[in-house]
């Protein structure tokens, strides 16, 4: 793999034991396997802080009572036409 760096990390026998299990499951090598669980570790937490981001944003600046109105109202136009409602 290039620009790759080797890195040591400390287990608990019990998770190392289950990532075996996984690694082998799956037939990759132990590096690919704490790869795919650290990128996925990686998006979780930007997914967690653009979620956070956009609450946020509506608490300070909430819709108005128009607004609300208009996109149910737009709803219902919308979803009236559909041949399941």
């Amino acid at each position: 793999m290039p620009n790759s760096a080797k890195v040591s990390v400390s287990l608990p026998v019990t998770i190392l034991e289950a990532a075996e299990r996984e690694r082998r499951a799956t037939g990759e090598s132990r590096s690919e396997l704490f790869r795919r669980a650290l990128v996925e570790l990686l998006r979780q937490a930007r997914e967690k802080e653009a979620v956070e981001k956009y609450v946020a944003g509506y608490v300070a600046e909430p819709e108005t009572p128009y607004e609300t109105e208009t996109a149910g109202q737009l709803s219902q136009i919308t979803l009236a036409g559909e041949p399941w409602s």
